[in-house]
């Protein structure tokens, strides 16, 4: 019965079936090899950064993701090709054609060539990596990947943010090297200022003992810096490992409050005072 079925279904239908089950399985395969090969990627480089070659984490991810980028294009243009195979379309006249009609639509890649072009400096000369901190334009956050095309930030949020490299035409990196944390303290006019001074380096003493894995320099009390209406400000000055420095601020910050409490020294702030004169007779 099911043969009789089989042998009424025209032979064209078979044919576009059998393609469809050969593209199916063509998929699967790609999938399968990309997989695998994200996987051996990610132990090479871990075998790599315990070796004995100095580089940075940071540069090791970056070239992990720009290998696998690479990668995929490569195994999804195999793929491509293999799919075209089965519709007896040859590679080279599709080459022939596309090199015709390149001529067309060369005006409208030319931003994309220039994203290639932008992002292999940008690998070559190593002006960020996966993991660091940056500002391009408007958009800050951690860099989660470098391609040749498009680089992708995370910003504080959790929203994540893909720049055309093209576009990127100006950076600051923000781990380029130690930071500066810096905390300014606001005090009462009537306190003396010789003993907030003498507190505020009891704690930085502490501050440098307790995060000696995260504070290159400091922390310094580098005097009064400011006298406003209500206070006096005094500013202290870290240098810190990068991306530290945030942490070494609060950690200030919290020491300080503390402090303050204990030695009963007044951090100023805004007072509502109301007086209420009362009328005779009342």
């Amino acid at each position: 019965m099911f043969n009789d079925i089989f042998l009424n279904i025209p032979q064209k239908w078979i044919d576009i079936m059998w393609i469809a089950v050969k593209i199916i399985v063509a998929f699967i395969v790609t999938r399968l090899t990309l997989l695998l090969l994200y996987k051996a990627v990610d132990k090479f480089f871990r075998n790599y950064k315990s070796s004995k070659f100095n580089i940075s984490e940071r540069k090791i991810k970056t070239m992990g993701t720009l290998v696998k980028n690479i990668s995929k294009y490569v195994i999804y243009f195999i793929f491509v090709t293999i799919v075209l195979s089965f519709f007896n379309i040859k590679i080279e006249s599709l080459l022939t054609v596309a090199g015709i009609g390149g001529l067309a639509v060369g005006f409208g890649a030319q931003s994309l060539v220039k994203d290639v072009i932008t992002g292999f400096f940008i690998l070559f000369e190593d002006q960020f990596g996966v993991g660091d901190y940056i500002t391009v334009d408007k958009y800050s956050g951690i860099v989660e990947e470098v391609g040749l095309r498009v680089t992708k930030i995370r910003d504080f949020s959790g929203a994540i943010h893909i720049i055309p490299n093209g576009q990127i035409t100006s950076v600051t990196n923000h781990n380029a090297g130690n930071m500066r944390a810096l905390v300014e303290i606001s005090v009462a006019y009537k306190e003396d200022l010789d003993k907030v001074q003498n507190v505020l380096q009891m704690v930085c003493d502490e501050v440098r003992e307790e995060m000696s894995d995260k504070i290159v320099d400091g922390p310094t009390v580098l005097g009064v810096s400011g006298i406003g209406s209500g206070a006096v400000n005094i500013t202290i000055v870290a240098i810190a490992k990068p991306m530290k420095h945030w942490e070494v601020e609060r950690e200030l910050r919290l020491k300080i409050k503390e402090a303050f409490d204990k030695e009963g020294i007044e951090m100023p702030y805004n007072k509502v005072v109301i007086y209420n004169e009362g009328k005779e007779g009342c």
